[in-house]
């Protein structure tokens, strides 16, 4: 692509990332776009992870270093990364250092952007070793209402965001000191949920991200089952905002009730202390009262089920001991 198209920062945060590294900086070199320029944040690392990155800086010149004097949290690093695109990038490009793209993947978010002004965020799809993760919104269409799109999400009607599979306006990255706010692991979501507040959603209906999943990996470490809270912080302060009373209403009830009922399963696989104080202190930080009777009502209704399921739950905990071993 000529260098009149507009110019793409593209942002890779890392820490100890030498590993997978070298497969992420080559797939930016790869991209048939060619207008672009890439800042490596550096955490540090305690690896080889920036010995890899000064290697390919030094051959070519569109990448830079950054490294951090201190360490710090991966969202912190996240917007570190962020506050460093360029004043002049038109689109701000994510990659986690762990991931990769596919060659036609800026080229084709930018594409879609550059034809649709209002679109403030352009999605495309992740693959893993599982699944391609899909939108869930109809390939027919490209361009969506970033407010019914806020509301689709909160109502678990289409999945929003994988980092490394979207592509955002830097007008969107520039305004405000963290791109990235708070410091959950869905800082991703609530930044998306805050940009769709003023613009749409683009889709491009194509596989162009490799998304990694390894023992490693955040979504690995999600082991007290955090991401319910988070998902409940998001729709206390994004449900106002995108759906109606009656929506919102029942939304909470719902994600109440599945949530007690992983706690009742956390209860069947014996959690420890450090489990429950986390949830209870998590709840009164949002604003609820740990349930002592509905958690027993959650608890009855999955020891029934165990109890009416034998075949189930023997490979279940035949998977659990499997996987412990």
């Amino acid at each position: 692509m000529k260098q009149s198209a507009p110019l793409v920062s593209v942002v890779t945060p890392v820490y100890n990332g030498g590993k997978y590294l070298a497969d992420c900086i080559e797939s930016v070199l790869r991209q048939r776009y060619e207008n672009w320029d890439y800042t490596i944040v550096n955490n540090c690392s305690t690896d080889d992870t920036l010995e890899i990155a000064e290697d390919y800086a030094r051959r070519d010149n569109r990448i830079r270093i950054i490294s951090n004097d201190r360490f710090v949290s991966a969202i912190e690093n996240h917007n570190i990364a962020f506050r460093q695109i360029s004043s002049d990038s038109k689109y701000c490009k994510l990659v986690s250092a762990d991931d990769w793209l596919y060659p036609e993947c800026i080229e084709q978010l930018v594409r879609l952007a550059e034809a649709e002004p209002s679109v403030g965020v352009v999605q495309s799809y992740p693959i893993n070793i599982k699944e391609v993760r899909w939108s869930g919104l109809p390939v027919t269409c490209s361009v969506f209402d970033g407010h019914e799109i806020g509301r689709l999400y909160l109502l678990e009607r289409v999945y929003l965001t994988a980092p490394s599979a979207n592509l955002y306006r830097s007008t969107l990255v520039r305004s405000g000191k963290s791109f990235f706010p708070g410091s959950r692991e869905s800082a991703d979501v609530e930044a998306c949920l805050r940009c769709l507040q003023h613009s749409d959603f683009g889709v491009v209906h194509q596989i162009l991200s490799f998304e990694r999943i390894h023992d490693g990996s955040v979504t690995r470490k999600s082991v007290s089952d955090s991401y319910l809270l988070d998902r409940l912080a998001l729709l206390l302060e994004y449900g106002p905002v995108f759906l109606s009373q009656d929506e919102m209403s029942q939304r909470l009830e719902d994600a109440l009730e599945y949530y007690y009922g992983v706690l009742a399963t956390a209860i069947v696989n014996a959690r420890g202390g450090r489990y429950w104080k986390y949830h209870k202190e998590r709840l009164t930080e949002l604003g609820f009262r740990f349930y002592s009777s509905r958690l027993g009502r959650a608890l009855l209704f999955k020891l029934g089920d165990l109890v009416l399921n034998p075949k189930q739950t023997l490979e279940k905990g035949l998977r659990r001991v499997a996987h412990s071993a």
